[in-house]
């Protein structure tokens, strides 16, 4: 059952509680402006996007598999969805998170978010680097004029760039964010430290009446709760048909996004689990979202990384997030669009900095040149286009690095039987699967060898249908020869897949749950690997 308690492994103080609602209060303002730039991304009002980072956020929070996570409407899903709202509107939007959020379930309820373990430790570095690396452009689009869509994003589209002083002012109200929320924490940790560069430079800003960019300068955040409302699309399957692709790829790019941000918080906090937990968290969230008028999210790995530093660690600070970023639609708007965006970017700045795997530079000459160019590649993709592809590709190109690297391990140790009189053994070294097959084929010296050879598997595994398939094509070759062959110290899971094929011949007890040695003959014609 998984576990849903909002203190997981301490009582709830006054300090507890005073840590987490400073950390959800520091997240929520950082979620403002990402959460209005991506609802610019997506093609829909800025409103869209602060309802799904307030439902979504909400809602993992409460029945997430990881405490200290911070879900919202994310960038890497906005680039998805910006062809679908402006190809079939937003209602088709609405309608295509409905879906996403029941395909989420689905893959939970299957306890599918267990794969998350096949994802090497390389393609997590490139997640982690290339994600902060995102996270680093989406900034620099608060370095240009505001009111301009082409400011978000990865910051790098069109648009009129800061100049002179108000360039430099910016600059310099990032870098004393920055400054303050690396010196806060040796003074005192009564206050999280980008809450208080947040708090100090916003005050300098408003008192002095300096001209930056501010976040009502992205757009206006008031609004009332988010109502209940049904997608108004057309319910024929040709709807079905234009949204099933993008829900799906939603779906996986949203449970990727947060099955590795749920692993890496787990590496911050020491914990474990929940993979299939969050899986239903993000569905259950998605589908509410959907029918609320919100643009659906994920996990978002910036403001985990605020709120684990700043010290949140239970439920609390998630929830607190979002309720605080509610008040802010409904009562405090005039008050948070004040805040410039310079100590917004400054706290992401110092995210980035905190986020980016460093040791990964000095580890890539360190580690096999084929893990350090899965680093690279994860990360350059997750750049280019989306996390989804970079950790797919990862996972394919180390996967094939390590069935290449098995398959050339397989060779075999030659020798005169000592239990048969006359007969030749040959015990495989390596792993016998698809890689290795024609390897292992190529071992044998079929007209050199006696009447009765013996093939020991103690030192090897065979594991799939082309193992099988090889098995029987060496056992055809000394059948025609007129020769017997024979296998030898089969373990329990290779003689269940052999016996499975039908390929074990026994001609005398066999018991392998105790080990009894029994020599097998090859059953051919089994695969019809001689045609």
């Amino acid at each position: 059952m998984p576990d849903l308690r909002i203190m997981e492994d301490e009582t709830l103080s006054v300090g507890r509680l005073r840590i987490e609602l400073l950390s959800g209060l520091t997240v929520a303002l950082a979620l403002v402006p990402e959460a209005v730039a991506f609802a610019f991304v997506a093609g829909v009002h800025p409103l869209v996007g602060l309802y799904a980072a307030f439902l979504v956020g909400l809602i993992t929070a409460l029945i997430g598999g990881r405490p200290g996570m911070i879900s919202g409407a994310t960038g890497a899903l906005a680039v998805v969805m910006v062809a679908l709202v402006a190809q079939h509107g937003v209602e088709y939007l609405f309608a295509t998170v409905v879906l996403m959020g029941l395909l989420q379930i689905i893959a939970g309820a299957l306890r599918w978010g267990k794969f998350i373990r096949l994802v090497p430790h390389p393609v997590m570095l490139g997640f982690v680097n290339g994600l902060a690396i995102v996270i680093f452009l989406a900034q620099l689009g608060q370095f240009k004029v505001p009111g301009s869509m082409e400011n978000t994003g990865h910051g790098m589209g069109g648009g009129e760039w800061l100049a002179g002083a108000e360039l430099y002012t910016m600059l310099g109200l990032v870098a004393l964010t920055m400054a303050i929320i690396w010196v806060m924490p040796r003074i005192t940790r009564i206050i999280p430290a980008p809450l208080a560069g947040i708090g100090v430079v916003a005050g300098l800003v408003i008192a002095m009446g300096l001209e930056v960019p501010r976040v009502g300068d992205l757009a206006s955040i008031k609004g009332g709760l988010p109502e209940f409302h049904l997608p108004m699309v057309p319910l024929t399957f040709e709807t079905f048909e234009i949204i099933l692709p993008y829900a799906v790829i939603l779906a996986a790019i949203g449970l990727i996004e947060s099955l590795l941000t749920l692993n890496l918080v787990g590496e911050m906090t020491g914990k474990r689990g929940g993979a299939s937990q969050e899986c239903i968290a993000q569905g259950i969230a998605n589908t509410v979202t959907g029918f609320f008028g919100g643009m659906g999210g994920c996990a978002m790995i910036g403001q985990s990384m605020i709120n684990v530093k700043s010290g949140g660690r239970t439920r609390i600070a998630g929830i607190a997030a979002a309720l605080f970023l509610l008040i802010f639609i409904l009562f405090a708007a005039p008050l948070i669009e004040q805040i410039p965006l310079a100590a917004l970017v400054g706290v992401m700045f110092m995210v980035v900095i905190g986020t980016f795997a460093w040791n990964s530079l000095t580890i890539l000459r360190k580690v096999p040149f084929s893990d350090a160019a899965v680093i690279v590649l994860v990360t350059v993709v997750t750049v280019k286009y989306d996390l989804a592809i970079a950790v797919v590709v990862g996972v394919i190109v180390s996967a094939l690095t390590y069935a290449w690297n098995n398959a050339t391990r397989i060779h075999a140790i030659e020798r005169d039987s000592v239990t048969e009189t006359g007969a030749k053994v040959y015990e495989i070294q390596g792993p016998l699967f698809f890689g290795s097959a024609e390897g292992f084929s190529e071992l044998f010296k079929v007209s050199d060898d006696p009447d009765v050879v013996i093939v020991d598997f103690a030192a090897s595994r065979v594991v799939d249908q082309s193992a099988l398939q090889a098995i029987e094509a060496i056992a055809l070759k000394y059948e025609a020869a007129g020769k017997r062959i024979m296998l030898r110290h089969l373990s329990r899971d290779c003689h269940r897949l052999l016996t499975k094929a039908g390929h074990l011949m026994v001609d005398s007890d066999d018991d392998p749950d105790y080990e009894i040695a029994v020599d097998y003959g090859v059953r051919t014609g089994v695969l019809g690997a001689g045609h």
